[in-house]
């Protein structure tokens, strides 16, 4: 196993590391992850996305590497687009809890579907 392989297969998402955010204006933190794999649950074909991230840090920021490997770790697990997008919103939110934070899943056409799913924090409800 090459080691980029055994950093993805190792990665756990408890140990995602973050940084303290130093900066107490808002600012937009944008990220394009333009590599995404996952499995389709029921034919197990890959799919492939582009995933983008938009995040208002309050107290802290996700550390890059780690967000990466966390992303490259889907390659090697059957989730449908919705299971996915959702997942990846929740960790991140879970993790630095933002003020504001937008992930947009757009998947490769396959069969003949686009399908993009879009999760925002302005735009759900609050309850």
């Amino acid at each position: 196993m090459k080691y980029g392989e055994k950093e993805i297969k190792e990665f756990s998402v408890e140990n995602m590391e973050i940084w303290p955010n130093k900066h107490k204006k808002d600012y937009l933190i944008k990220i394009t992850l333009p590599e995404f794999m996952a499995k389709c649950p029921r034919s197990g074909y890959p799919d492939f996305a582009t995933i983008y991230i938009e995040y208002i840090p309050d107290e802290f920021v996700v550390e890059l590497k780690a967000l990466k490997l966390y992303i490259n770790s889907f390659m090697y697990r059957y989730i449908s687009h919705e299971d996915s997008a959702n997942e990846i919103y929740d960790t991140i939110y879970n993790k630095i809890k933002p003020k504001k934070l937008k992930v947009t899943a757009d998947f490769n056409p396959r069969g003949n579907v686009h399908t993009v799913i879009e999760i925002d924090s302005e735009k759900m409800e609050k309850n």
